[in-house]
């Protein structure tokens, strides 16, 4: 004899009294006249025959295509992916959301064959000591963008670029190169002939060869600044920048809100890093920031040519939608 648990009929009734008219289970028992554990079977049972499925969706996933699409055209961006920042959540979660989601691009846009330059700095490296895993590619080379050598970074592995691109070689797979020079020269003439010496001008070798640069943004208003961390810049002297004109820096070198560096170039030509005029001729530069207040800098760095592609949050997003509108 046939259980009443058994009858499809009755099970398609009940699931739809459950999901669709959000009846409860003692009150679908009441209504059809069977036990209340009878009704839990059956509503086990329409899962088990496909009567009933759960489909699952992410509110993080919201559509930012058409923002995505106006900021690709306002700034002649090759892509942009825009990542929730959700004020349902902390700090450290939309973070890591957003560093989750970086590390997730860059695997699927490096290819075999790809010579990465790789910037210091403490974005890129929460980005590649994420717990994410792939399968690692075998031909990729990571080659480090700056020198970051001094007694400031030993222990600061953000600091230290020659770090970073082993950890890039060691979650993407392939080699590195590193650059083995102080970041930061007291004079432009000493830098000069530093970078003529058989033991180190092999990186402008392999700065000619890169394909793809992965960099963060930083602003020279913050107190926590990689330079002064490390101590090649004082706090005040970055504040000085700030007060003419430097929105931002990449690979240790400032400019302004046109992307212009000329003003600054007292200090950035005392830098050990590829030149951002060399970075402008690279295909494929992506460049990965955060906050409301790094707008200002990611959009100084794509007017000057340094940034064609863009990985941020949407905080950053909007405020770039309101600067074109502006």
């Amino acid at each position: 004899m046939k259980k009443i648990v058994d009858d499809e009929r009755l099970i398609y009734k009940v699931c739809c009294l459950y999901y669709q008219d959000d009846m409860n289970q003692k009150e679908i028992g009441e209504y059809l006249g069977v036990s209340r554990s009878s009704v839990l079977r059956m509503l086990h049972k329409g899962k088990e025959m496909g009567i009933v499925t759960i489909e699952l969706h992410n509110p993080r996933f919201y559509d930012y295509g058409e923002m995505e699409k106006a900021l690709e055209r306002a700034y002649g961006l090759k892509d942009v992916l825009i990542v929730e920042n959700s004020v349902l959540d902390t700090r450290w979660e939309n973070a890591s959301y957003m560093f989750g989601s970086a590390s997730d691009y860059l695997y699927s846009f490096f290819k075999e064959g790809d010579t990465v330059g790789v910037a210091m700095g403490h974005t890129l490296n929460s980005v590649v000591s994420t717990n994410k895993t792939y399968e690692k590619l075998n031909d990729l080379m990571f080659v480090t963008l700056e020198g970051g050598i001094s007694q400031g970074t030993v222990e600061c592995t953000d600091v230290q670029g020659n770090e970073l691109v082993r950890k890039f070689a060691d979650k993407f797979g392939g080699t590195y190169t590193q650059f083995l020079s102080p970041a930061v020269f007291s004079d432009k003439a000493i830098l000069d002939s530093f970078m003529k010496e058989k033991a180190v001008n092999y990186i402008l070798d392999e700065f000619k060869k890169i394909n793809v640069v992965v960099v963060g943004i930083g602003i020279p208003g913050r107190i926590d600044h990689t330079l002064a961390r490390a101590g090649y810049m004082t706090n005040k002297e970055l504040k000085y920048l700030s007060a003419n004109g430097a929105v931002g820096d990449m690979c240790l070198q400032f400019f302004d809100r046109n992307g212009d560096t000329s003003l600054f170039s007292q200090y950035n030509d005392r830098v050990a890093a590829m030149r951002l005029q060399d970075i402008r001729k690279v295909p494929s530069k992506i460049g990965i920031a955060g906050g409301k207040r790094k707008a200002e800098a990611v959009a100084g760095a794509v007017r000057g040519g340094f940034i064609n592609i863009l990985i941020i949050d949407s905080e950053c997003a909007k405020e770039l939608i309101d600067m074109i509108n502006e």
